[in-house]
């Protein structure tokens, strides 16, 4: 596989993308950081199938294809938009990547990078799980080499999911205050996010991106807050009985 750039040196009603907020550029400069696609679904299944005769399988088996068009099949909807939007939106500083693409055991790779059908076995050989060292080592270790070469006036976006630690906690302990994420994400599921994200292609506009360590606070919050209003009822009940 080619050397990796990362060195240096990823249906609920769609928000109306007219009343998007544009995203502040206060730090100046953006990059994008993608979720991967999932190689055990049915349409991974049909590329990697030896004996597929479209030519996409085709080209994976021989001279291989770019991981941002192997995942957008994989996935569909969800990661072409998620490529579309980064690549639209990506403001990197000089020589960085503005789209990098999380994978389970390579850590970060560029959604240019070629790979064949045994490289991308490979690079998915891994639980997605950030208990995983398989899965964390390598991706703590070139977020880490982003992080630094890509200087503190440029944030970091994911588009990826928030509601588990397998992003958000090594993505978190690199990056910090930089790690950002679309808010209008919340609610709203994959391929409606997918149509979004395209939609905002076309018209033009940038969703509005909030600190991810400042919603997951907040998510575990409104978790929590049904089960504690539950038990002030019950509390307020027993007293009302006892009176």
């Amino acid at each position: 596989m080619p050397s990796k750039k990362i060195t240096l040196v990823g249906h609920t009603p769609l928000p109306d993308v007219s009343s998007v907020q544009l995203a502040p550029d206060a730090r100046g400069f953006r990059i994008f950081l993608l979720s991967p696609a999932n190689i055990s679904g049915e349409r991974a299944k049909l590329l990697l199938r030896e004996s597929a005769g479209f030519p996409l399988a085709q080209r994976l088996r021989s001279q291989g294809a770019p991981l941002g068009e192997v995942f957008s099949f994989i996935s569909g909807l969800y990661f072409r938009g998620k490529l579309a939007y980064a690549r639209s939106n990506a403001n990197p500083p000089p020589n960085i990547p503005g789209v990098v693409v999380i994978t389970a055991s390579q850590g970060l790779l560029s959604p240019e990078t070629i790979v064949t059908r045994q490289n991308l076995i490979d690079i998915s050989s891994a639980p997605v799980d950030a208990n995983n060292p398989r899965y964390r080592i390598p991706l703590e270790r070139d977020a880490r080499i982003l992080c630094d070469a890509m200087g503190q006036n440029c944030e970091a976006v994911l588009l990826g999911s928030i509601a588990t630690p397998k992003y958000v906690e090594p993505l978190s302990l690199v990056f910090g205050s930089r790690l950002m994420y679309p808010a209008d994400f919340q609610g709203i599921g994959d391929m409606s996010r997918g149509a979004l994200m395209l939609r905002c292609v076309r018209e033009a506009v940038q969703l509005h991106y909030s600190p991810v360590v400042g919603m997951v606070r907040e998510n575990s919050r409104t978790r929590k807050s049904p089960e504690r209003q539950r038990g002030g009822t019950k509390t307020k009940q027993k007293k009302t009985r006892k009176s």
